[in-house]
């Protein structure tokens, strides 16, 4: 798999013509869907604006799908390899962002599949630590009691078994629900599917959950 460097440093604001300093384009008054009609029209500074924004949320996204930060960095560099191979193409009919998360959707699911990690080996760890951040969701404060400790590894061991088992495309909207912050909107372009019908997916999907779970609630 072909990479790039999503962590290289962005490029001067400014730019020399003939002796003189002259302002170069201010990418934060341009929307995304803006930027990457510029990047389509051959400005790459904004390829790199974009890199840098959405560089952690992509690999977190990705890791959430696979577990594994290596792996997980490697799809991160193949969607933004796919992002600028598409640049010629896009269209700014919808978000940029759902552009961009149906592009990391489709790698991790074709991915899961191509390694047989769907099933089996794949999990999908909802209460780990965050890699970028650290943070860790559905985790008390530190004080609990080692029986209290039992409790909530069993509660955590659960969610993890049970998201697994989900139907691929409600653990996958669950994913960008809950962890990314897509609205119904944005999940259903992203799935293709229209609002109400994402809605009712998610409905499916967390009722799923809180009746396998309704023993550690």
């Amino acid at each position: 798999m072909a990479t790039i460097a999503l962590d290289r440093p962005l490029g001067s604001r400014t730019r020399v013509r003939g002796g003189v300093r002259t302002r170069m384009t201010d990418w934060s008054s341009m929307t995304d869907a803006e930027i990457m009609l510029r990047v389509r029209d051959g400005d790459d500074a904004g390829y790199d604006i974009l890199i840098e924004k959405y560089r952690k949320p992509i690999i977190n996204f990705m890791y959430r799908m696979v577990h594994n930060q290596a792996v997980a960095e490697e799809l991160a560099q193949e969607v933004f390899l796919r992002v600028y191979r598409s640049r010629q193409t896009y269209r700014a009919e919808a978000k940029f962002t759902t552009w961009l998360y149906r592009i990391a959707t489709n790698l991790g699911v074709n991915h899961a599949r191509d390694t047989k990690y769907e099933r089996t080996a794949q999990n999908i760890y909802l209460d780990q630590p965050d890699p970028e951040t650290g943070s860790t969701p559905d985790v008390a404060d530190d004080t609990d009691s080692v029986e209290e400790n039992l409790l909530k590894d069993e509660r955590m061991q659960a969610i993890r078994k049970h998201v697994m088992d989900l139907p691929e495309r409600q653990r996958t909207a669950v994913l960008m629900h809950k962890y990314q912050g897509l609205d119904y909107k944005e999940i259903g372009e992203v799935l293709k599917l229209s609002e109400s019908a994402t809605k009712s997916l998610l409905f499916r999907a967390y009722q799923t959950l809180r009746e396998r779970l309704k023993d550690f609630v």
